[in-house]
């Protein structure tokens, strides 16, 4: 893994994030904060069993349409103690995933604006969960994670206390740690 430093040779670089460069877009969006809208997608094909894989390929932000490079792909399974053949995480995993991703993301960025300096990220990420939920045999038990432990390990230049506040400015942790609505419509054919 390449790491970006700060140094006298490349001020322009924090954590590997182009500091000028995101700091001409927080101008750019205090300016305009339209173009701070997103919409990003993610299209789901079933396969057979507890398999099915997602394709994620363009979305809309700063005021356009987006396309990927590339369209990433993504397959989710269930270990075979869940019935599954073991061919992709299951989508529970994907979530801590996604979670540690925004949340380390988030944090490096949000301190390399601020000039603070990371050299290294590494988390441990483990959910809760009670299977009996989700398979509708007990009402009593929630169907997602009663609870997530995020254990961050950071070298750097800032307090934990900062650390965290920034790494819990991230999408990801909102959108896990708070409820939102989820609009669902099925159609048949």
């Amino acid at each position: 893994m390449t790491k970006a430093v700060l140094t006298k040779t490349n001020p322009a670089m924090l954590n590997g994030v182009d500091v000028a460069a995101l700091s001409e877009t927080l101008n750019a969006l205090h300016r305009q904060p339209e173009l701070g809208a997103f919409q990003f997608r993610a299209k789901n094909a079933w396969i057979n069993g507890g398999l099915n894989q997602s394709s994620i390929d363009g979305f809309f932000g700063a005021g356009k349409e987006e396309t990927r490079s590339r369209p990433f792909t993504f397959a989710a399974d269930e270990p075979p103690v869940l019935h599954g053949k073991d061919q992709g995480a299951n989508p529970v995993e994907f979530v801590l995933h996604a979670l540690a991703a925004c949340m380390t993301t988030t944090m490096v960025y949000h301190a390399a604006a601020r000039g603070l300096e990371i050299t290294a990220v590494n988390s441990e990420l483990e959910g809760d969960i009670d299977v009996r939920g989700f398979m509708g045999l007990a009402d009593d038990v929630r169907k997602g994670y009663s609870e997530v432990r995020v254990k961050l390990s950071v070298e750097g230049e800032a307090t934990p206390e900062q650390l965290a506040a920034l790494a819990k400015m991230s999408p990801v942790y909102d959108i896990v740690s708070n409820s939102l609505p989820v609009e669902v419509v099925v159609e048949t054919k």
